[in-house]
Parts: C-alpha cells; sequence; structure tokens
C-alpha cells in the first residue's frame, strides 16, 4: 500500500508538471481539496467532501483515530497512515460515507464522499486560456457542468469546446454549458438585393385558309403557326387579306410582334440580432394554394413569397462577426402555372442565395455573379415552300425569346449597441396634412413646417423619405 500511494503521488506531481499551469491554490482547492483539516473539539459530521477520480486527499486530525469505516469501498478507500492522518483515495465515480472513530470509540468526524472527475485542471485551463473569463467546471454523474460569466458567446463556446477535448467527450450532452455572456453584442444586418431583368420577345407569322372549288371537289389548306416559344401572348398586331371568287376562297393573316421589357428589383431589409441568436425577414405576401383532402374536401395552404432574409451572427474577438445569411426574392409568373377545372395556381420564381462569412463591422461583401440567359428560337411552317427563297416567308413563322438577368446582394453587419428613445427620430415628426384650402386651391397633399414657431427637433441629411423638399 506505500508503494502504491507513493506511485500515486509521483503521478500527481507528473501531471502537475505536464499540464504546467499556474493559478491560485485556492481555485484548485474548491471543488477538489488535496487536504482537509479537523481541529480539536470540532463537530465535523456530515461534511461533503470531493475526491477525483485516481485522485487522493489526505484528511489530518487534531485528535488521534484508532478506526476508519467506509461504506463503499468500491466507490472510495481511506488508509491510516498514522494517527492523526488519513488517506482517502477515489477508486470510481459514486457516493460512499466516510467515519473516523477514536480509541474510545467516539465518532471525532464524518463525511459524505463524492468521487468524480476531478476537473480543477479544467477550470485552469480554461481561465488561462480565455483570460478575463470567470468559468468554473465541476463534474456531476460523469457529465462535466461549466458555469460563471464570458465576455461573449464566443469565449462561451470556446469553452465548452475545451472542455469537451479535455474529457473526451463523444456526445455533446456530456457538457453542460450554463456560462452566461457579461454583455450580448447585437449585430445589425444591411442588406441590399438589386436585380436587373432584360427579356426580348420577337413573333412573325404567316397563317391562312382557303377552299379551292375544282368540279365537284373542293380541297382546302391551312397554315396556323402555334408560337410555342411564348404561347401566352395573344396579342400580336394582325393584319390580312381575303380572296374570294366562286367555290374559291383564301384568307391570309400576319401575326407580327415585338416587345423589349426591363424590370428593376430593388429591396434593402434590415435587421438587428443577439449575437448568436436568428432574425428573419419577409416583405411580400402569400398566396392560397388548394390541397386535396379526404372525402374530396379541399383546404387552402398558403405559400409565402417576397424578399426573404434569415440570418445567426456571432461576434468573434477583434470586432470580428461571423454571419449565416440566406436571401431570397420571389414572385408570382405564369410560368409553370397549373390549371384543372376553374383554378389556376400561380408558380413561383425564385432567386436564392445562402453563404456563411466572416466580415469585420462595417465590411461589406457582395455576393455577385448570379447570371442568368435563358434563349428560345422555333421556326415553322410548310415543308418545302418554307425553303423557297423571299417567297418562303408567306409559308413560315417565327418565334423568339432571349431573357438576360442579374442578382447581386450586398451584406454589410455592423456591431451596434442599443440608443435612447429620446435619440430618435421619426421621419413623419414634423409632416403635417394640408388644410382643405390648400389641397383645394394650391394643390397641396402635405406640408412640412414648425408648428407654433418651435425649433423641429433632429436633423435630416439629404433627400429623405419618399417626400422630402
Amino acid at each position: 500500500m506505500r508503494k502504491i500511494l507513493k506511485k500515486m503521488a509521483v503521478t500527481v506531481c507528473l501531471a502537475g508538471a505536464v499540464i504546467g499551469l499556474s493559478g491560485p491554490a485556492a481555485l484548485a482547492e474548491d471543488n477538489f481539496p488535496s487536504q482537509v483539516h479537523i481541529a480539536a473539539g470540532e463537530r465535523a459530521s456530515g461534511r461533503i467532501l470531493n475526491v477525483g477520480v485516481g485522485r487522493s486527499v489526505v484528511v489530518n486530525l487534531a485528535e488521534d483515530a484508532a478506526d476508519v469505516l467506509v461504506s463503499n469501498p468500491e466507490i472510495a478507500d481511506a488508509v491510516l497512515r498514522t494517527p492523526r492522518r488519513i488517506f482517502v483515495i477515489g477508486n470510481t465515480a459514486g457516493q460512499s460515507r466516510l467515519v473516523l472513530f477514536s480509541r474510545s470509540g467516539r465518532e471525532l468526524a464524518s463525511f459524505d464522499v463524492r468521487v468524480e472527475k476531478d476537473t480543477s485542471d479544467i477550470t485552469r485551463i480554461i481561465r488561462k486560456l480565455i483570460p478575463g473569463s470567470d468559468i468554473s467546471a465541476e463534474s456531476v454523474n460523469g457529465n462535466v457542468i461549466l458555469s460563471g460569466t464570458a465576455k461573449s458567446t464566443i469565449e462561451a463556446q470556446q469553452a465548452a469546446d475545451i472542455a469537451a477535448k479535455f474529457q473526451g467527450a463523444e456526445s455533446p450532452t456530456e457538457i453542460v454549458n450554463l456560462i452566461s455572456v457579461e454583455g450580448k453584442d447585437q449585430v445589425h444586418l444591411k442588406v441590399t438585393v438589386a436585380e436587373v431583368e432584360r427579356s426580348i420577345i420577337k413573333q412573325l407569322g404567316v397563317q391562312f385558309t382557303g377552299t379551292i372549288g375544282v368540279g365537284n371537289f373542293t380541297p382546302f389548306l391551312q397554315s396556323l403557326p402555334n408560337f410555342n416559344v411564348n404561347p401566352n401572348i395573344v396579342n400580336q398586331a394582325v393584319a390580312g387579306t381575303q380572296f374570294a371568287s366562286g367555290a374559291t376562297s383564301i384568307t391570309a393573316q400576319i401575326d407580327a410582334l415585338q416587345r423589349d421589357g426591363v424590370i428593376r428589383t430593388l429591396a434593402e431589409p434590415t435587421l438587428t440580432a443577439i449575437s448568436g441568436e436568428n432574425a428573419s425577414f419577409l416583405a411580400g405576401g402569400e398566396f392560397p394554394i388548394p390541397v386535396s383532402q379526404d372525402d374530396g374536401e379541399v383546404s387552402v395552404e398558403f405559400k409565402k413569397y417576397g424578399v426573404g432574409l434569415d440570418f445567426t451572427p456571432v461576434v468573434l474577438s477583434g470586432g470580428r462577426i461571423s454571419l449565416r445569411v440566406k436571401t431570397e426574392v420571389s414572385e408570382l409568373t405564369n410560368e409553370g402555372s397549373v390549371s384543372f377545372t376553374n383554378i389556376t395556381i400561380s408558380a413561383l420564381k425564385v432567386r436564392r442565395a445562402e453563404s456563411t462569412i466572416e466580415l469585420p463591422s462595417g465590411g461589406t461583401l457582395v455576393m455577385a455573379g448570379l447570371l442568368k440567359e435563358s434563349y428560345q428560337q422555333a421556326v415553322e411552317g410548310v415543308p418545302g415552300l418554307m425553303q423557297l427563297p423571299v417567297l418562303g416567308a408567306l409559308f413560315k413563322s417565327r418565334d423568339f425569346l432571349r431573357q438576360q438577368s442579374e442578382l447581386v446582394v450586398f451584406v454589410t453587419p455592423y456591431v451596434v449597441q442599443p440608443v435612447a428613445v429620446s435619440k430618435l427620430q421619426r421621419p413623419d415628426k414634423n409632416l403635417m396634412p394640408a388644410s382643405d384650402a390648400e389641397t383645394v386651391f394650391l394643390n397641396r397633399l402635405n406640408k412640412i413646417y414648425n408648428p407654433a414657431g418651435t425649433v423641429a427637433e433632429g436633423t435630416y441629411h439629404g433627400q429623405v423619405g419618399f417626400i422630402y423638399k
């Protein structure tokens, strides 16, 4: 036994030398003391004694002890080295009871022994690697509980990662993170979504129908272009002629269309969220979708569309921000819509971007390169006749479509602090409705002035809002 104790003491010393951590001794002895002193006449009963697994605690007495009782030797063992010095050794995680008796059989002291993994080294490592933090680690039933305070969310997560690596935890449930953040940073995110779309549509076709009377026979001919590339367009320019003579009748019609379109989409959603928390935003609407149910019943579900923003920020050291951002621009369209009976379900045109980035406060990331180009062209006509030079144009039709779009997303995060409401100004602070006389005779819908001669609060710079002077 003496050799075993000596070997354990050497092991503990070597472990401390390898770790090489410095700090106040009280930190290591708060939860797992190395020595316990019992003064003469002290009534030490029912005290909790924490012993690390594979570690030992020395109990020093002011009186001689003659007998030692351990309720569960498999959990902890006690060795009476001298009448006034007892070694308590932790074997495995669990609970036991230790009672010390004098030569007369009187109880000198009793302890509720709790054997757990010694987390003193974890506490020292965390406080060394994360300066300024006040984090403590405690082991309960094999799980490590982290408590105390940290300066930021990232430091709290770093402490949990250190504890998990030190303990060799296989699952996150073995580390219970109860660290509170002193002052949670807030992140203000400004996103600008800009999209330009250009489309060119060209249609040119000749359709004709006719009958030719030859004796008792009346052969007929017909050529009707379908315009399959742009089937929804029905407002082409039409010009035609008709010839009729006896049983012969021929009608020719020219359908022509050219359409150039430009669409600009601009949205600037802004959100503010606490570091580590999720925030989302949607500026748009919802459209109904019929859903078939049992017994032939039909219910309605709503699908969201518009400009959406979802982000989760984490403030790192040095004011840098790790940001997971997802933005989406969607709109209703007839392309891909579904129609049955008397119901038409619109389709959605969606442009979506998602990324995880790291930026300094006030830095801007441009998510560009979201280009799309669509080209379709179809030529149809009467075989053989459409191949004729010059005259072949009378027997064929052309349908052409070209679409080009580019989507750019600007993302700018800021680390912000809340401000007092007295420092904020509403945009309608000095906006006053015009009187009936001013509206009728001067065509004024609104006026901006200082009522009762007071000076307007706050200062506006540049062209502010949609109504300005």
